[in-house]
């Protein structure tokens, strides 16, 4: 399993599936009664050009191994075969989603593909479109809700993406900070007390916190909503996917189950959608809220009578090879109950519970809580939290170089007193180890990385 001689980390049988895409679109030209063009390529051309790819890859090297079951750092999943190759096809006709007169085809993908996401987490009727990512869709639904109730503050908790308070200068838009328990979701009694200012026009509702996976407790801020009557919406760029995983607390399943009532949800395909980046995805359950993109353009919209993707978005050109890759992932594996997508994502969680038990069950580390998604933090015990830190990242590097990448977390220490009742707390945050394991291949590969991170702490000792 780790030998070099039996490894092949980046896949490339696949690329001799392109040929015959490729001819299948080249058919679209023969049968369109053209002139003739050759594109085709000449020896120095080709020369020229293989040159530059051998340097491309060359300085591709430098690069962390991403791919690979030993990286369990940060939020990067390799995109699907099919994702890869999809997006790459569609590059022949480099179509535009802002308008149909730009992509006919790939508009039509996006609208199939957003429709599912749609379903997938519980609208039954819906507005939405890709964007280039989760920052640009969360814009999109903090610009909506600002004109749903103009000059309100919009609060998410402190733990919640910073997208939403830079997000929140940008327009122009009051903001302020909800409080966190000890399990890093938003207090819900701080959020109460927050309400009754009457000046809260949106909460933000984060299902899978970047730091931790932790989810915020929607249902009980339902049920605040029917007294303050603000608005809802829900960030789930990271684990909206997991609305699909049968095996989530009780807590996170009913919060999951719980989305389809919220008034806007964001996620983002290019995490645990398979996806290249950047795709993701801005939802809105009431459709008339379309009517705040409404502009004019002179030229764009000749075409069709039919909706134009452009006339629902902020962004005007948008790369139609996403909606491409997006569209093709979801026909090969749909996102449905039981399907080997959900399978994929109930073993990064439980990837996640086994590791949480091995650290739990060795006295070197401290786990705060137990994971909600696939992000596990533990922090490592000495004497000090800064101790602690310096400790945490000296295993950090020395993982590292036996082949085991994690990231490091700068944390509350609120999260660890209960845990680290013993310790000097001389600073208020403390440095933990934070694995994603955003991988099916983790499962398989938990052996190999557990053995690399108790050999760095031996050495550390």
């Amino acid at each position: 399993m780790t030998t070099k001689e039996k490894s092949r980390v980046l896949e490339h049988q696949s690329l001799e599936l392109l040929n015959q895409a490729v001819a299948i679109m080249e058919e679209s030209f023969t049968n369109a009664n053209l002139p003739s063009y050759d594109s085709s390529l000449d020896h120095e051309q080709t020369m020229q050009l293989q040159t530059v790819l051998n340097e491309v890859a060359t300085r591709l090297k430098d690069n962390f191994p991403y791919p690979h079951p030993l990286y369990a750092g940060q939020m990067i999943k390799p995109p699907h075969v099919v994702a890869r190759l999809a997006y790459t096809l569609a590059l022949w006709f480099n179509p535009n989603n802002h308008a149909l007169d730009g992509g006919r085809a790939s508009s039509l993908m996006e609208k199939e593909a957003v429709a599912n996401l749609a379903l997938m987490l519980g609208f039954r009727e819906h507005l939405g479109h890709l964007t280039s990512g989760g920052t640009m869709a969360n814009l999109e639904a903090l610009w909506v809700a600002d004109r749903l109730h103009p000059g309100k503050t919009i609060v998410a908790s402190s733990q919640a993406h910073y997208t939403h308070s830079r997000i929140s200068e940008v327009l122009k838009i009051p903001f302020k900070s909800v409080p966190v328990d000890a399990r890093a979701r938003m207090d819900v009694a701080e959020l109460e007390s927050m309400l009754q200012s009457n000046d809260i026009g949106t909460v933000v509702v984060t299902t899978g916190t970047t730091a931790t996976g932790s989810i915020d407790p929607l249902t009980e801020i339902l049920e605040l909503q029917k007294k303050y009557k603000f608005r809802i919406h829900i960030d789930a760029a990271y684990g909206g996917y997991f609305k699909l995983a049968e095996n989530l607390s009780d807590h996170a399943r009913r919060v999951f189950d719980a989305l389809g009532e919220a008034d806007s949800i964001v996620i983002d395909p290019h995490k645990h959608g398979l996806q290249p980046y950047g795709c993701g995805c801005v939802l809105f359950k009431d459709p008339s809220v379309g009517r705040f993109y409404k502009h004019d353009s002179p030229y764009t919209y000749f075409s069709s009578n039919e909706l134009h993707l452009g006339e629902i978005s902020l962004e005007c050109s948008r790369p139609g090879a996403s909606a491409v890759a997006l569209w093709a992932t979801q026909k090969l594996l749909p996102m449905e109950t039981n399907s080997l997508f959900a399978k994929n994502i109930s073993t990064c969680r439980k990837t996640a519970l086994d590791l949480c038990q091995k650290l739990m069950h060795d006295d070197r580390f401290t786990v705060p809580f137990e994971p909600e998604l696939d992000i596990v933090v533990f922090a490592v015990k000495a004497q000090s939290a800064s101790l602690s830190s310096e400790k945490a990242k000296e295993i950090f590097a020395r993982a590292a170089n036996a082949g085991l990448h994690l990231a490091v977390a700068n944390l509350p220490a609120q999260f660890f007193k209960q845990k680290m009742p013993d310790i000097n707390w001389d600073q208020d945050t403390i440095a933990c180890l934070r694995s994603c394991l955003m991988k099916p291949e983790h499962q398989e590969w938990l052996p190999e990385i557990w053995g690399i991170l108790t050999n760095s702490v031996l050495r550390n000792s």
